[in-house]
């Protein structure tokens, strides 16, 4: 790889040769590891490896180490200096998926024993298709994760207003966690209803389920809803602390091996983890399952920071790897956050930034019925091992990737700078056996029409999420990254309509870049039921103020003090209030941000639904809205940030619409549009702003390729970044 550092992002007055990496952030896929290691002045440099699932710790050490090599310093080097390394990755949703995590046990108020096996009706649908929607004999649950037998009831009632109904019966939970200790589970979950109101219970039934446990000699962990997310709707929050018993366990394990490496590299501060909602948190942050989609939340936060930079505030991201691809919409420089996401069929109180994800990447297996002769590809992936058969590692199945090595868009000789030698015979023969014959086409036409499926299923996602938000794509600049994003990027932009399309040198560690931009961040809220009709009278609206700053008070103070036990000075921790707000009567929140410390006045509170009015306009239209009904705020929340270096995008002056004559890599043959064309091949990290590659055309960078077709045309901005403009 050229050095990306010296080559593009050498920010002003910042010596040359000169190094002291401060940031190391890790994007862990489900094929590659990607690594971005930033400086001092901002500038980064990218490094890559295949991402290791027994051992995540070897490809995090592995890639760091590539980056590292860039800066012209070894391993040991680099982690001495650096002053954060964060790390991001699918690992806890893999535990959930391959139903692989820990045996858990449940106590929860008598006669809810069977919420597991209930479940919602919105999870149990989650992910099916439109027709197996509507042909309900396909239809089943998804699996519990907590069998039957691990469930006992405790008979106890708090009520919704907080007042005790039934004391504990401190017997059943006795019986109830001996039960469980003999069955062998290593971790128990408490859920008591309206412990979002008051969780007096649920502390009670803890430390008499501690005792039981410590008197047996035995090594079981405790998780109260409460501490876990303590909001409305019991079976949301039942989800949620029963996945960070079950899978944040094992994951946290793969998180300190990681923090083992980097502290036997010479690091001396404590690993960051990526949450879903966009903050950083220790990996030993007691509600770890918030990290569960942090991978893919990256590439959201550096599609936000880009727009920041270069003026563009409404944006779609697409994130396409070799596993799957993710979309999603920042709209007005706002991104969308989902308080109750279904996760693996699984309906969470875990806010996420809302995105959608379908499995289509460049390691997608092509399957073709020797019957029917119908083509499907995945959902199945062939990951980074055994990979494509163009790996030469075992694999045997065709691939998306495969296909791109047969029809010349990837180099054989330069795939992860050279660190792989693609087998494109082995390809070949795959394509040929397994797709080409059963179809009864040419080997040639084969590859393109898989590669021209993939990125159909990649438009079809786009257009679904574009018509479901209501979103004009002539508003909104399309980023495309990932590893294989600028491999397909030319198809299924085409005929989208968008403002602008995007993709960067960097783009294959996109994710990780994104992640170094995220700031050191926690939410916090606690569920409420403070109403302000139209005609509240002071009293009733002086209440409602005196609740709330309640409320945020020991929501501030729990904030503040987690910050402080993770490192950072009290003094430093930015707090920002927001409300959850609905008209009276309706179902659906939205969330409020506002710049007040606490309602300091009754004035504040005419703010509140001032703004919320305003906000409920923006979303549904001013007909939309029902004053008249008067307002209730359903959770009151707040979040906690301090700042923290980032990567820097340097603005230099435009030159010559010409490449230097180093840029160019000579030319290759390119399977596109049903025929062979001899494609100018360029090296991504010499392209300068200014320059402009006409298609058809390969530029190649070690951790992604760009494929410009016949009559398109990519050009490089002010920013280095790569603009593509169809025929």
């Amino acid at each position: 790889m050229v050095n990306l550092v010296s080559q593009c992002q050498q920010a002003e007055g910042s010596p040359l040769n000169e190094f002291r990496p401060l940031v190391l952030g890790i994007d862990a896929g489900g094929t590659m590891t990607d690594t971005l290691l930033v400086d001092e002045y901002g500038r980064f440099a990218v490094g890559k490896a295949p991402t290791t699932p027994h051992n995540e710790s070897e490809g995090f050490l592995e890639s760091a180490e590539d980056a590292a090599g860039y800066f012209g310093m070894s391993s040991r080097e680099a982690f001495e200096a650096l002053a954060v390394v964060l790390y991001s990755g699918t690992g806890m949703l893999n535990t959930l998926l391959s139903r692989t995590g820990r045996r858990v046990g449940l106590l929860v108020t008598k006669g809810m024993e069977d919420m597991v096996l209930m479940g919602r009706g919105l999870q149990a649908w989650a992910d099916y298709s439109y027709q197996d929607r509507l042909h309900a004999v396909t239809h089943a649950h998804p699996e519990p994760l907590i069998p039957r037998n691990l469930v006992r009831g405790v008979t106890e009632r708090i009520d919704q207003f907080g007042t005790e109904i039934a004391p504990v019966y401190e017997h059943e939970v006795v019986n109830g966690v001996e039960d469980m200790l003999a069955k062998g589970v290593e971790a128990i979950c408490i859920c008591t209803m309206f412990s979002y109101v008051d969780d007096a219970h649920e502390r009670q039934i803890a430390e008499i389920a501690q005792q039981v446990i410590a008197d047996h000699k035995a090594d079981v962990d405790v998780y109260l809803s409460s501490a876990v997310r303590s909001v409305i709707r019991e079976q949301s929050r039942l989800n949620s602390v029963i996945l960070e018993a079950y899978a944040a366990g094992r994951s946290r394990q793969q998180l300190l091996g990681v923090e083992e490496v980097a502290h036997s590299q010479g690091f001396r501060y404590g690993v960051q983890t990526v949450l879903s909602y966009g903050g950083l948190a220790g990996v030993r942050y007691p509600r770890l399952h918030e990290t569960m989609i942090s991978g893919p939340v990256g590439g959201i936060l550096g599609a936000k920071y880009v727009g920041d930079v270069i003026g563009s505030d409404s944006i779609i991201v697409s994130d396409m790897g070799g596993t799957s691809f993710d979309i999603s919409a920042i709209t007005r420089g706002t991104i969308p956050i989902d308080d109750e996401p279904t996760l693996a069929r699984f309906k969470l109180n875990l806010p996420t930034i809302a995105m959608d994800t379908i499995g289509a990447g460049a390691g997608t297996i092509i399957k073709v019925d020797p019957l029917t002769k119908k083509v499907s590809l995945g959902p199945e992936s062939a990951g980074s091992d055994p990979g494509p058969v163009a790996f030469g590692k075992g694999g045997t199945e065709p691939t998306v990737c495969d296909c791109d090595v047969v029809m010349g868009r990837l180099n054989p000789d330069n795939f992860l700078g050279g660190k792989v030698r693609l087998d494109v015979e082995a390809a070949k023969k795959v394509i040929k056996e397994k797709v080409a014959d059963p179809l009864g086409i040419d080997l040639y036409e084969a590859a393109e029409g898989m590669a021209n499926i993939l990125e159909e299923s990649a438009k079809d996602a786009m257009r679904q999420m574009i018509s479901a938000r209501a979103v004009d794509p002539a508003e909104y600049t399309l980023m495309s990254y990932g590893g294989s994003g600028p491999l397909h990027m030319a198809e299924y932009s085409r005929g989208m309509g968008f403002k602008n399309i995007l993709t960067f040198p960097f783009a294959a560690a996109f994710s990780a870049f994104g992640c170094a931009t995220a700031d050191y961040l926690r939410r916090y809220s606690r569920s409420v039921q403070l109403t302000i009709p139209p005609n509240a009278d002071a009293a009733h609206r002086a209440d409602v103020v005196e609740q709330a700053n309640r409320v945020w008070s020991a929501l501030k103070e729990n904030a503040v003090r987690e910050m402080v036990e993770e490192g950072h000075e009290a003094g430093k921790v930015e707090i920002q209030l927001f409300a959850m707000t609905r008209y009276t009567g309706q179902l659906e929140d939205v969330e409020v941000p506002l710049t007040i410390q606490e309602f300091s006045s009754d004035a504040d509170l005419d703010t509140l639904v001032e703004e919320f009015d305003r906000l409920y306009a923006s979303i549904n239209r001013a007909v939309a809205q029902y004053r008249e009904a008067g307002h209730t705020i359903t959770e009151l929340g707040l979040i906690s940030k301090v700042d923290k270096i980032k990567p820097q995008l340097v603005k230099q002056e435009l030159g010559s619409a010409q490449p230097d004559a180093e840029a160019s890599k000579g030319t290759r043959q390119m399977y596109y549009f049903k025929e062979w064309h001899e494609a100018a091949l360029w090296e991504m990290d010499l392209l300068r702003p200014g320059n402009v590659v006409e298609g058809p055309a390969v530029v190649e960078h070690p951790a992604t390729t760009l494929v410009i077709p016949p009559g398109d045309r990519v050009w490089v901005d002010e920013w280095t970044i790569l603009h593509y403009e169809h025929a």
